[in-house]
């Protein structure tokens, strides 16, 4: 085991992010961030005014006085931001006005500033008159709009400024942006790397690994794109405990952020104590992303929208059926050979066998789309009849000619009888709240659906009123997980504790909506 990292700024190296619009604000979120955390950034350009940035200083310098008295209490290492809009902050005031209150940010107690580029190149002596005030200075270079490509040149800027630490942040537009960003440290332990945005969410989680002075995570509102909470970064991805023997599963698509694999799965690595991680993936470009895979170390990968299908051509081999399917969800990594498995139809065959018995059974498919193709080959080799109704009946009759099931049309479903049906189509997610198919066509003794967020959605709730057993699609999304983890670490998957994670969320999810909703009520009201 190689020695410890120790950076710049301590032991620590996830640091809370408080930006807040009032002084009293900050100091709350100040004393809520030290709970979790002993580097604290404190976004002073995101208050209000020039009054109200003089206010929390002070607040913030009594603040540090009490607990420099208080028995027990941690030693917290500050850093100052006040960042002009010239660099992408919120401050709107001079350079002088700028400086003069990170020296008055130093003399109330903070250990560090973070001074942009613009400002340093702008008033050379900045550095130095911080330096001198007794604060530490981290350089800062930010690009909300992209990645430079030379990188290399712009960090050699960033030391001409003679700082004690230098930090990059740059929006990527791509995982190979963002692992760009992360080969910056070369061993030094004064980098602070920021993949920004939705390409770089799983490099941050990845940075200290690779050598980054700090982490940033938001203590509420994020300040930065991609930005995790310190919750998420400790907890669910315990990003201070990755290293070299952590192995790297992750989701690719398009989007990702809203996926609840990365709970489902990270939620068993922690009961289990397996050394893994599961990360999101933005992926817009798959070729990219496969070009820069193997500097990821990858060990499994869950594969979504839109991806499914063209992730086949970068596949060594894979199992009959999901070659059958022709859509992918799966792929394990052997002997840098990439192996395609399909646990959607393994999802939906273990939802449903719960509650009936497959063969011999009558089962609609409600959709012909890449989430139906994989229901309706699973069952007809489980040895149910099944039969196909989508908004084109050429599409159904298509899925039905290769699966060796039957298209029916919508005219005909009213008086039509089924053991089960399933919807496996997007109507129903989310706000929409309407059914694929009216009360009089839902004839029928288990109704599932492939949607699940909302987990009661009006389909499942039609079916209920009429006395029929429901499957959400939140069981089909803990089984095909469950079916994942099996597929790539060779033991039985927590099942309890993968499906009581992602439950808690979606619950979470829907009385966040009803207060959402309650609230709008109440305003037109």
């Amino acid at each position: 085991m190689g020695r410890t990292f120790v950076s710049v700024f301590g032991a620590d190296r996830i640091c809370s992010v408080i930006a807040r619009r009032s002084a009293g604000e900050l100091l709350s979120g100040l004393r809520i961030a030290a709970r979790e955390s002993t580097v604290i950034e404190l976004r002073f350009d995101w208050l209000t005014s020039l009054a109200e940035i003089s206010r929390a200083i002070e607040m913030v310098g009594k603040e540090i006085g009490r607990r420099a008295r208080s028995r027990g209490a941690r030693r917290l290492c500050l850093i100052a931001t006040l960042r002009r809009r010239a660099a992408g902050g919120e401050f709107r005031g001079s350079i002088a006005q700028q400086l003069e209150f990170l020296r008055s940010a130093i003399s109330a107690g903070c250990e560090w500033c973070d001074l942009e580029i613009e400002t340093a190149m702008a008033s050379p002596r900045a550095v130095r008159e911080l330096q001198v005030a007794g604060a530490r200075v981290l350089v800062s270079f930010h690009d909300f709009r992209r990645t430079p490509q030379d990188l290399d040149r712009v960090a050699r800027n960033l030391r001409r400024q003679r700082g004690d630490a230098i930090k990059i942040a740059t929006h990527c537009q791509s995982v190979s942006d963002a692992l760009r960003v992360l080969s910056l440290a070369h061993g030094r332990q004064d980098v602070v790397e920021v993949p920004m945005g939705d390409a770089g969410l799983a490099a941050r989680v990845l940075a200290l690994s690779r050598g980054s002075a700090l982490a940033y995570a938001s203590s509420g509102e994020a300040s930065a794109p991609g930005q995790l909470s310190v919750s998420d970064m400790r907890g669910l991805y315990r990003v201070d405990r990755i290293s070299k023997a952590t192995r790297i599963f992750g989701i690719i698509g398009d989007p990702v952020k809203y996926s609840l694999s990365p709970l489902m799965h990270n939620s068993g690595y922690v009961k289990r104590g397996v050394n893994a991680v599961f990360l999101p993936f933005q992926v817009s470009d798959l070729r990219d992303f496969m070009r820069a895979a193997s500097r990821l170390r990858l060990s499994g990968l869950s594969v979504t929208k839109p991806h499914k299908q063209t992730i086949i051509a970068y596949l060594d081999r894979c199992d009959a059926l999901s070659a059958r399917i022709g859509a992918i969800n799966t792929v394990a990594f052997r002997a840098k050979k990439l192996y395609g498995y399909n646990s959607d139809y393994i999802g939906v065959l273990r939802a449903l066998q719960r509650k009936m018995r497959l063969h011999g059974s009558s089962v609609l498919i409600l959709g012909a789309g890449g989430a139906a193709r994989a229901a309706v080959f699973a069952l007809v080799q489980a040895g149910a009849e099944v039969f196909i109704c989508a908004r084109r009946y050429a599409k159904a009759r298509d899925l039905a000619i290769a699966s060796s099931a039957n298209a029916v049309p919508r005219t005909g479903l009213r008086k039509r009888q089924f053991d089960a049906i399933i919807n496996a189509t997007p109507v129903g997610m989310g706000d929409d709240r309407s059914a694929p198919i009216r009360t009089d066509e839902l004839n029928c003794r288990v109704a599932m659906d492939m949607v699940y967020s909302p987990m009661k959605t009006e389909f499942l709730r039609m079916a209920a009123r009429r006395g029929i057993k429901t499957i959400s699609g939140a069981e089909m999304l803990i089984a095909q997980g469950a079916a994942q983890w099996e597929i790539w670490l060779a033991t039985r998957a927590p099942v309890k504790v993968m499906r009581n994670s992602v439950l808690r969320a979606l619950n979470a999810d829907e009385r966040r909506a009803s207060r959402h909703s309650t609230r709008e009520l109440a305003t037109k009201e």
